[in-house]
């Protein structure tokens, strides 16, 4: 399959950050992109919904204006895509597709096959991801947060409850993951680029998905995200 040819016409339904970053980076391969509209000439449909019910919508919706062998893909990471493609026909052509943005990870597409995606589908999503500008694939499980999210999610929730608890300050966890274990941010640094309501919501929504206690939001984020203040620039809160 020619990666420069292959999905010309990209259709992203939903209005989420994750949708419009992987929109842009589709934009700038090359190829043409609608958002909100899907042209019946869609080789690929992009939903960015906010839970499993708005996901499924925006692709049933989508399933019956273009092609049956045309893929559905979700960028959510708390969205399964096997259950997805239950209430889908021709559930072998969904899968996920999300561009990691926020932290180490930049510039990673992960590419989600659920538990009946054709192996097909996950090869030429896999092209395209490598096809986008400075990016790079990874196929991954599905899972609530995949990949990345399912490490990374819990990482933030640890270090700003080490904060909360008096540990250090955040300049200094910063200065000691970046100096210490070697990484290009520290995690006070990526919570303030990425904003704190961004990442409230999606271990939030991960942690309604799993019920795993690592994703449960911890006091101090909800509390900082609700006074629109970020780490690096206000002084350590009181408990």
């Amino acid at each position: 399959m020619n990666r420069s040819t292959d999905f010309a016409v990209v259709a992203v339904a939903g209005d989420g950050a994750a949708g419009r970053a992987l929109a842009d980076a589709l934009a700038r391969s090359g190829r043409r992109v609608t958002a909100g509209d899907v042209p019946a000439e869609a080789e690929l449909v992009v939903a960015d919904g906010s839970d499993l019910a708005a996901t499924t919508a925006l692709l049933l919706q989508a399933a019956g204006r273009v092609g049956e062998d045309v893929p559905l893909v979700t960028t959510s990471s708390a969205v399964s895509v096997t259950e997805v493609a239950a209430a889908l026909p021709n559930p072998g052509r969904v899968a996920g597709l999300r561009l990691f943005e926020n932290g180490p990870g930049r510039g990673t597409v992960e590419v989600v096959r659920g538990l009946r995606t054709e192996e097909s589908i996950v090869d030429r999503l896999a092209a395209l991801a490598d096809d986008l500008p400075d990016a790079t694939a990874v196929v991954v499980g599905d899972r609530p947060g995949f990949l990345l999210d399912a490490l990374f999610l819990p990482y933030l929730n640890d270090v700003i409850q080490e904060l909360d608890d008096g540990l250090a300050t955040a300049e200094d966890i910063d200065l000691a993951l970046r100096l210490g274990l070697g990484y290009a941010a520290g995690p006070f640094e990526l919570l303030d680029r990425m904003g704190l309501d961004v990442h409230l919501r999606a271990t939030q929504a991960v942690y309604e998905a799993t019920g795993d206690a690592r994703y449960a939001p911890p006091p101090l984020l909800r509390r900082m995200a609700a006074a629109g203040r970020a780490f690096r620039s206000a002084e350590t809160p009181e408990n």
